[in-house]
């Protein structure tokens, strides 16, 4: 049986008041046992983050990494081994908006989801389509191309240790959200794909919705059976409706 995960994706939001009174919520919350929870600050706010939530349930990720696994002449950059160093765990790999606006084409993405793995810092693998491409008839394409890069590049192995999550990129920041049958059907998609490579690691992975999701449509998108947590975006930004939809996923 999977577990779910409730992941908190904060993007590049949060000042220093901010940060500190949303740490000193989510300290607050009820914890469910048989849900993981999980948050991925902003760089600046990382280690202050590990420090509060150190005696709580909550896994610190970072929301990018680069592609060397160690330190290195890399203005601006952060290597997975320091990002492990200070106390992270989860990395995302790939978000649209690093994709789209930031250039990371698949083969960067490739090089930091390696240097993530050397460094024992588990990757969520963010995949997904745009609404040109989704009007297209191209969703399972892209999906089938973008995953693939991955396994075929280093092999199915590395999703032993890793995380997907699939986020429609046209249901990002736009209010708009799949519909649960719309979401379920290109999760199972995706554990089908893996299980063609191998069924052992598909039934295991756990494969995350991100893409507006709140309170008000997480018990329906939670309920899927291949939908295993959320990446949630602006909503974490909020301990009580974060909080709320940790509570739902733990009414699975």
């Amino acid at each position: 049986m999977r577990r779910l995960l409730v992941a908190g994706n904060w993007k590049m939001h949060g000042n220093s008041a901010s940060v500190k009174a949303l740490l000193a919520g989510l300290v607050n919350l009820t914890w469910q046992q048989q849900v993981d929870i999980a948050v991925f600050p902003p760089a600046l706010f990382i280690v202050e983050a590990v420090q509060s939530l150190k005696d709580t349930p909550i896994i610190i990720g970072a929301q990018d990494c680069a592609i060397e696994s160690k330190e290195a002449a890399l203005t601006g950059e952060i290597a997975a081994s320091q990002l492990v160093d200070v106390g992270c765990q989860l990395v995302l790999i790939g978000h649209s908006e690093r994709r789209l606006l930031l250039g990371d084409t698949d083969s960067i993405l490739i090089e930091k989801f390696k240097a993530a793995q050397a460094q024992q810092l588990k990757p969520v693998l963010c995949i997904g389509e745009t609404q040109q491409q989704r009007e297209n008839n191209q969703t399972f394409a892209v999906i089938t191309s973008q995953l693939n890069s991955i396994m075929d590049t280093l092999s199915i192995d590395v999703l032993a240790n890793a995380i997907i999550a699939y986020e429609p990129v046209w249901a990002i920041g736009t209010g708009l959200t799949a519909t649960p049958e719309q979401a379920q059907e290109v999760h199972s998609f995706i554990r089908s794909l893996i299980a063609e490579k191998n069924e052992a690691i598909a039934q295991k992975i756990q494969i995350l919705y991100g893409g507006s999701v709140k309170a008000d449509n997480a018990q329906a998108l939670f309920a899927m059976p291949d939908i295993d947590g959320g990446l949630i975006g602006g909503a974490s930004l909020n301990a009580d409706e974060f909080g709320a939809i940790y509570r739902i996923a733990g009414n699975k």
